[in-house]
């Protein structure tokens, strides 16, 4: 049987300790597998000092199942699955099927709203502080190690982050379109897409400029070779105006995020990937970094210097690259769903298996 629960936990500023029992969350009701609740947190954030934040979780999967958290872009959110208790499809469904890496028969999937998902955080944040803020609810779900970290793009830069932090607290990253730092000419497609939201903002039109700022960023997400295959059709006229064979998707793409998505949590979010940056030779933890050809938000030179920097200190087992052909650019992760199945499940049959050695 499945119960579904939410409640608002207190934590102390900085965590409980680390209880010496199995990683696991042992809810109130022990048969617990769908979960879904938020802890109240006193973070330092970098940029704002110590504040009162919410963190909101979902949870799938038996109890005594090792912990595997799942991380994506600045769009996704707690709802990594449909479950029996909440049946919506979630952001990466075709990932967590039966038979899967991410199956939740076989792992625990742990999944987060980010700080300022709601937009009600209004102040700069850091994926280092979307790290702090995930350890204190490990804390609080007294999950000591998790069996795996795996982030698709701002997701990846969380988990990055959270493996040069915290390394004692997981045991496997995988590191997907995301890397040590903002590439410069990523961060300036992601500024002039803020930009169009501040005119829509000088205009009184707040949905119609971040409407424009996600179909700019749809275009960086893509490639031009997917656009050539799916939209190779004449323009046509309409009154009066020419009009692509794109921008009916475009269109479509940029309605459905203003109806989920608030500004403020765009601005924040879409700020806090261009804040990113750290030193690849602190992440201590067993990483596997995928790039795909043809991202033009992450290009595959920077993936490689992020794995030389994870093999700095002389560990060739700490840093793997994996890399992918696909027409999907950045979005891969969310297309290629059986190449990217195929990567998790080597990387994290590899983190079992560390695991048992060291037992």
């Amino acid at each position: 049987m499945s119960f579904a629960s939410t409640a608002l936990h207190t934590v102390p500023p900085y965590g409980v300790p680390s209880v010496p029992h199995p990683s696991v969350y042992e809810p109130d009701i022990d048969s617990s597998r769908e979960l879904r609740g938020e802890i109240g947190l006193r973070l330092e954030l970098r940029h704002a000092g110590v504040r009162q934040v919410t963190l909101r979780y979902e949870l799938i999967g038996e109890a005594g199942l090792p912990v595997v958290l799942v991380a994506g872009g600045i769009s996704a959110h707690r709802h990594v699955v449909a479950s029996e208790t909440f049946p919506e499809n979630g952001w990466a469904n075709a990932l967590a099927q039966s038979g899967r890496a991410l199956d939740p028969t076989h792992v625990r999937l742990l999944a987060i709203d980010y700080l300022g998902a709601d937009g009600k955080l209004d102040v700069p944040l850091e994926t280092a502080d979307q790290a702090d803020a995930i350890v204190q609810l490990l804390d609080a779900l007294h999950i000591r190690k998790l069996h795996g970290f795996v982030g698709y793009s701002y997701g990846a830069l969380v988990g990055l982050q959270l493996a040069a932090r915290h390394p004692s607290r997981l045991r496997k990253l995988v590191a997907v379109s995301g890397t040590h730092r903002a590439h410069p000419y990523a961060a300036a497609w992601r500024a002039l897409q803020r930009k169009a939201v501040a005119l829509g903002q000088l205009q009184c039109a707040d949905a119609q400029g971040l409407s424009l700022a996600r179909q700019f960023a749809m275009l960086s997400y893509r490639t031009p070779e997917e656009f050539d295959e799916r939209f190779d059709a004449a323009p046509e006229v309409i009154n009066g105006r020419v009009r692509c064979a794109a921008e009916d998707y475009l269109d479509a793409a940029g309605a459905q995020y203003v109806a989920r998505t608030p500004v403020n949590a765009y601005l924040r979010l879409s700020e806090s990937i261009d804040l990113h940056r750290l030193d690849p030779a602190q992440v201590a933890v067993p990483t596997v970094i995928v790039a795909v050809e043809g991202d033009r938000l992450v290009p595959l030179a920077d993936s490689v210097a992020l794995v030389e920097g994870l093999n700095a200190q002389g560990s060739s087992a700490r840093g793997q690259l994996r890399v992918l052909r696909s027409p999907y650019g950045h979005d891969a992760f969310l297309k290629e769903t059986d190449k990217i199945d195929a990567i998790l499940a080597s990387a994290l049959r590899a983190a079992e298996q560390n695991t048992a050695e060291i037992a």
